[in-house]
């Protein structure tokens, strides 16, 4: 899993309440394809009119923020059913953060197992920075610094957030849930000798 550690890139604002992931990465897409190949389906229903016709209308789709990296949301982003390829598809289209009111709580967890870092703030300070985005029309970054947990602004503003120091450690050294599990190995196996030692008969 790719390290988190600060991001500078161009915020698009997509104000959408209760995006879920069936619109995020549409059901037939996980069947047919590899989870290397859905960076291009990402958010299908919202960018395309017909297939092949993109919306011009789709904040992802105006010329400033085609190579976002970061995603200003509504609040729920992510809910309904519990898929894995919605976290997928979004990092492998370049979403490497989210920050919105509230997530799906399945999809918010599953961001972090897979390298993107979804940020949790009060709505009033998601409409802000989502103004902010609109303003730069993609032409200025926002910084996002993991390790500070700090966000700046195109116009210059710090806003702090928190993230669970385990998620953020995950993050910050690029560790899925195996390798964090592995880091262990000694207790694991420290463990499993007592455990053998006291109670044999379950080795049998």
């Amino acid at each position: 899993m790719e390290k988190f550690v600060t991001l500078e890139a161009v915020a698009a604002p997509m104000m959408r309440v209760n995006v879920n992931t069936d619109v995020i990465i549409p059901i037939d897409r996980l069947v047919f394809l590899d989870r290397k190949e859905l960076g291009p389906y990402a958010l299908e229903p919202l960018r395309y009119l017909a297939p092949g016709q993109e919306n011009p209308e789709f904040i992802l789709n105006r010329p400033g923020y085609r190579n976002a990296r970061i995603l200003i949301a509504g609040a729920n982003f992510g809910c309904g059913s519990s898929r894995e390829g919605a976290v997928w598809a979004l990092e492998r289209f370049g979403i490497r953060c989210l920050i919105a009111p509230s997530y799906g709580d399945i999809f918010f967890n599953n961001c972090f197992k897979n390298g993107v870092l979804p940020i949790v703030l009060p709505s009033e300070t998601v409409d802000q920075l989502a103004a902010e985005a609109e303003a730069a029309n993609g032409g200025r970054p926002f910084r996002i610094d993991l390790e500070a947990e700090r966000i700046r602004t195109p116009g210059g503003r710090e806003i702090a957030f928190a993230t669970d120091p385990a998620n953020r450690e995950a993050l910050l050294q690029g560790l899925d849930e195996i390798t964090m599990t592995l880091r262990r190995d000694a207790e694991i196996a420290a463990f499993e000798a007592e455990n053998r030692a006291a109670r044999p008969w379950i080795y049998v």
